[in-house]
């Protein structure tokens, strides 16, 4: 194997990763969900929304899904891969989301996340969306 195709091997096997990832969180199972990610793993949230935005642990990051999903009808947000970048251990995938919310609202949603991956792991995240969106939905009375 060249340096160029180990490179395409590791960053196809990350970007499988983190569609996987993806299609298990789509299913709202906290803990399957929480088995991607490393012990240390940061999952960070753009904006200033109390309880979702800033970093989080691991275990802050189940505890705000779990809460989440929670107040939807099918007890999950589906993320929808749109279009993927990797590089390396980073892989950037931009992304639409879709659950009802119990309240009769619609979250449809747009997101640019940034992974990073190591040893097969998720180790931290990015998660830049529409935050006014999200306090629409989610916060606002």
């Amino acid at each position: 194997m060249t340096a160029g195709s180990v490179a395409e091997s590791i960053e196809a096997k990350n970007k499988e990763l983190v569609a996987s990832f993806m299609t298990d969180f789509s299913s709202g199972d906290v803990d399957r969900i929480l088995s991607y990610l490393t012990d240390d793993a940061t999952w960070w949230v753009a904006g200033n929304i109390d309880g979702i935005s800033g970093t989080k642990s691991k275990k802050e990051f189940g505890e705000m899904v779990a809460g989440i999903a929670s107040s939807t009808v099918t007890g999950a947000i589906t993320l929808t891969p749109l279009a993927w970048t990797a590089q390396g251990e980073r892989v950037a995938v931009e992304t639409e989301s879709y659950t009802e919310l119990k309240n009769g609202r619609v979250y449809n949603n747009l997101y640019h996340f940034l992974f990073v991956v190591r040893d097969g792991r998720i180790a931290s995240v990015k998660e830049f969306l529409d935050t006014e969106h999200t306090r629409a939905i989610f916060v606002a009375p």
